[in-house]
């Protein structure tokens, strides 16, 4: 059975479950708390199993894969169906492009690492990561709405099936709602979100819904 370690409000591991419960492959969850002042991912025995000291990573017959995209690329590969990024190149080309708009553009800005260390070297209030931290969602989000309004609604980002845009967008959309992100200027986004969080697949990959969430 593959194993995915794992955090319940990493929004990389988040997007890695979706991934999994999507093509219905079984999987143990192992919690690793990367909580600031915790940070299990620095310490043995994980450091030594992922030298990137990140999650997620998923451990398989193989070897360790880590990065979620790259893990999400695996599943896709090795599990053909549902499809996380359609054949086509062209719709392909457009799934990715909205996926790593979230994946590399805004997410890495505001991972826990980064705003931890807005704090210790530049005395950053919480305020202030706040407001830093809901700059770059908006930026991306834009972006994201602008793209969408010149497409036909759909019901999922890019169809009736979700995709790796879904997958990234989901995860994306709870941490904006957690650092109370006005998202009234993304009508796209949020009916996509919504939607898409009423599919089995996303309820139980939801941070809340893990075995590790502090409640």
């Amino acid at each position: 059975m593959l194993k995915l370690y794992d955090y319940w409000r990493s929004s990389a591991a988040y997007r890695v479950r979706i991934g999994l419960n999507l093509k219905g492959v079984e999987y143990e969850s192992i919690p690793v708390n990367i909580m600031p002042g915790v940070d299990e991912q620095m310490r043995e025995p994980y450091r030594s199993k992922n030298p990137q000291m990140r999650v997620p990573a998923l451990e398989t017959e193989q070897g360790l894969i880590t990065q979620s995209l790259s893990i999400l690329v695996w599943l896709d590969q090795t599990f053909p169906n549902p499809r996380l990024v359609p054949a086509d190149p062209w719709a392909g080309a457009q799934v990715r492009s909205f996926a790593l708009t979230i994946a590399t553009d805004i997410h890495p800005l505001n991972n826990t690492s980064v705003l931890t260390r807005i704090k210790l070297e530049f005395s950053a209030s919480d305020d202030h990561v706040g407001e830093w931290y809901r700059h770059w969602i908006k930026l991306g989000f834009a972006a994201l709405e602008h793209q969408a309004e010149q497409r036909p609604q759909t019901k999922y980002c890019f169809g009736d099936e979700p995709t790796l845009a879904d997958v990234c967008l989901v995860p994306q959309m709870a941490n904006a709602r957690r650092f109370k992100t006005d998202l009234s200027p993304f009508p796209r986004l949020v009916a996509w979100d919504e939607q898409a969080r009423k599919h089995p697949a996303f309820i139980k990959a939801a941070p809340e819904n893990q075995k590790d969430a502090v409640r």
